[in-house]
């Protein structure tokens, strides 16, 4: 895997290892005394102490043991993932933002709007969106976090489970008390690594769905103003064209989950796919077990050694591989049609849209938010090379039958193109013309049949798939 997932360490720490002497020799100038466990330090700017901030580390000592004893206590923070500290944390990364200006409100709703009129000549999906607004990161974080809980759950919620469940039996009798620990620690350990990443991800994404994801409530069209003038500021575009390109990439987002309803789940039933598929090395566990002191748990510095480790990282495995290829499938192609379509719609109106999607693919491309807080957050490191090839084949589509014939694929997960589609998209566009429509009659049939199970027995799913 690329990364860990968060709350999880491959071993050596050397920022640890480097407190930990300072404080051996009764040393404690000029650094973080909480080593950054508060997001960011207790001091602001990470300066050397000062007496005149007392007040603000007991008060932060004060608010993390209560969220402690909540969450031991079973309380609203209990869980694989401490989200009230998540949300604590990441607002306390933001800082204080000022509400925004009405005008720039009014100019993002009438950019919307403009964009949703172009839309309509160039893709057969009607508009998606029912309001646009302007969010603040505070608004981004307010908004997205129930979507976040549900990628974050299955990948945090498999780590979990499954060390118990890799333990011999008479190991986890003998580890019992300390699993149970960890599992709580773990709780706030993801909660305070996630709060940190969307402090960090809500002043650098540009919309809603700028990670390719439904993040936000349906029909919102959202864009973030502060990280939109940052980003106008490196770019010759002017700022009005900016935002109409922006709002366009956003509305043609919402036409898509809003009119495709069964996209939004595929799209967490890999992630979910990806944290069934976690394993543990057995070897670690077991030496582990053999060498366990159950006094170790009586010694704060025993258990940060313990959890740091190492021996619970997660080993890819070839159903974590097909998920993530699933996925990553599915979020080139949601980008490619989306660039697909905005070219279409804004290429004649507005001169440098070829450059602000080059610039956005380069954003991608580069390691920009979205790949960074997957990697970080579910484990998963986004391949952003794919959105090229979608794009391209979007494009022959359109090109060789038309936009409704292009955008008609989209009404059913069978019918799109695959991961080997995107990289030879002659072949998928030849079925496509030539009127092979196997896949479209296998698609109906499989619809049916489950149609037909669901009115038999109440279990047809809400994707529109047939999935739970």
């Amino acid at each position: 895997m690329p990364d860990l997932p968060f709350g999880f360490s491959a071993g050596d720490d050397p920022e640890r290892d480097k407190r930990n002497k300072d404080d051996d020799a009764g040393s404690g100038s000029g650094a973080d005394p909480f080593g950054g466990a508060f997001g960011g330090g207790a001091f602001p700017g990470g300066g050397e102490f000062d007496m005149s901030q007392l007040g603000q580390i007991f008060t932060k000592l004060g608010e993390m043991f209560s969220g402690a004893g909540t969450t031991m206590a079973g309380g609203p923070g209990s869980g694989p993932v401490n989200y009230d500290l998540a949300r604590q944390l990441a607002s306390s990364s933001i800082g204080f933002v000022a509400p925004v200006p009405e005008k720039t409100s009014t100019a993002v709703a009438d950019a919307v709007h403009l964009a949703e009129t172009w839309l309509d000549g160039a893709t057969a999906l009607p508009a998606g969106t029912t309001k646009a607004v302007a969010w603040t990161p505070t608004d981004w974080i307010d908004n997205t976090l129930d979507t976040w809980k549900r990628l974050c759950d299955p990948v945090a919620e498999q780590i979990s489970t499954v060390w118990a469940q890799a333990l011999p039996e008479e190991a986890k009798a003998m580890a019992g008390p300390l699993l149970s620990m960890m599992s709580q620690m773990g709780g706030m350990a993801f909660g305070s690594q996630l709060g940190q990443a969307l402090g960090k991800l809500s002043k650098e994404v540009l919309t809603s769905t700028d990670i390719g994801l439904p993040l936000g409530p349906k029909g919102i069209a959202a864009l973030m103003p502060e990280a939109v003038e940052a980003l106008s500021e490196g770019l010759e575009q002017p700022r009005s064209e900016i935002i109409t390109f922006l709002a366009a990439r956003e509305a043609a987002h919402h036409r898509l989950f809003s009119h495709v309803p069964w996209l939004s789940a595929q799209l967490l039933n890999a992630v979910e796919a990806f944290a069934k598929g976690t394993k543990i090395d057995m070897s670690g566990i077991e030496e582990f077990a053999r060498g366990f002191n159950p006094a170790s748990l009586t010694d704060p510095s025993e258990m940060e050694q313990l959890l740091n480790q190492g021996i619970f990282e997660p080993k890819a495995t070839p159903e974590q591989t097909a998920a993530l290829e699933r996925l990553e499938t599915l979020l080139a192609l949601i980008e490619g049609w989306v660039q697909t379509v905005v070219s279409d719609a804004l290429g004649d109106r507005i001169p440098g849209t070829s450059a602000l999607s080059e610039m956005l693919r380069r954003r991608r491309a580069t390691g920009g938010p979205a790949e960074q807080t997957f990697a970080t957050l579910v484990g998963l490191e986004l391949r952003p090379r794919k959105m090229r090839e979608a794009a391209v084949l979007w494009l022959r589509v359109t090109e060789a039958v038309g936009a409704d014939a292009r955008d008609a694929v989209w009404q059913h997960p069978d019918l799109l193109p695959s991961a080997s589609d995107l990289d030879e998209p002659a072949a998928f566009i030849d079925r496509l013309i030539g009127g092979d429509t196997s896949d479209i009659d296998n698609a109906i049939e499989q619809a049916l049949g489950e149609a037909d199970a669901g009115e038999g027995g109440g279990e047809s799913g809400e994707d529109g798939t047939g999935r739970p």
